[in-house]
Order: C-alpha cells, then sequence, then structure tokens
C-alpha cells in the first residue's frame, strides 16, 4: 500500500461511535456505559480467595529454591546428540 493511498483512506475515515452521535440520549448511554465500566464492582467471596491463593503461590514460588535441569539426550551410536541446561547453575 502506498503512502499516498493511507493518506487518502485518513482523508475519508467517518467517524462512528457513538460517542460522537447528535442524539443526546444515544450519546449519555454510550457514556454511562463507559462510566459503569470503569467503577469498582462489588468483589464476590470467591473472588477475594482467587487473589489471596494467587498472593500465596507467588509468595511460595519466590521463597522457594531455584530449579536447575539438566537433560541429555544421547543418539542410537552412544554420542551425545542434545545437552539441554535449563535454570542457574
Amino acid at each position: 500500500m502506498s503512502e499516498r493511498t493511507a493518506l487518502t483512506e485518513l482523508a475519508n475515515f467517518v467517524g462512528r461511535s457513538e460517542l460522537s452521535s447528535e442524539d443526546m440520549s444515544v450519546r449519555n448511554r454510550a457514556l454511562r456505559g463507559i462510566t459503569q465500566r470503569m467503577l469498582p464492582r462489588k468483589r464476590s467471596v470467591g473472588d477475594l480467595l482467587g487473589v489471596v491463593l494467587t498472593l500465596s503461590a507467588r509468595t511460595r514460588r519466590m521463597v522457594q529454591e531455584p530449579v536447575a535441569i539438566d537433560l541429555d539426550v544421547f543418539a542410537p551410536g552412544g554420542a551425545r546428540a542434545i545437552r539441554l541446561s535449563i535454570g542457574q547453575r
């Protein structure tokens, strides 16, 4: 796509947002929907439990020793085909 074509498309762009509507009831409904999504909603006990369990798991992982994995794969002839080391040494 040439730069000129992109500029032509941009010049011909027509916004179709409900916020650009001339009808105030449509605009107010769109704004109400946006603000309702932004307002904090009440959290259920399940939501709070999920947050606690997530933080607990993260804390446990931070406290544990780092894990190192060494994997050697040998070819049928006995020679090493792959040596893979994951983690700190």
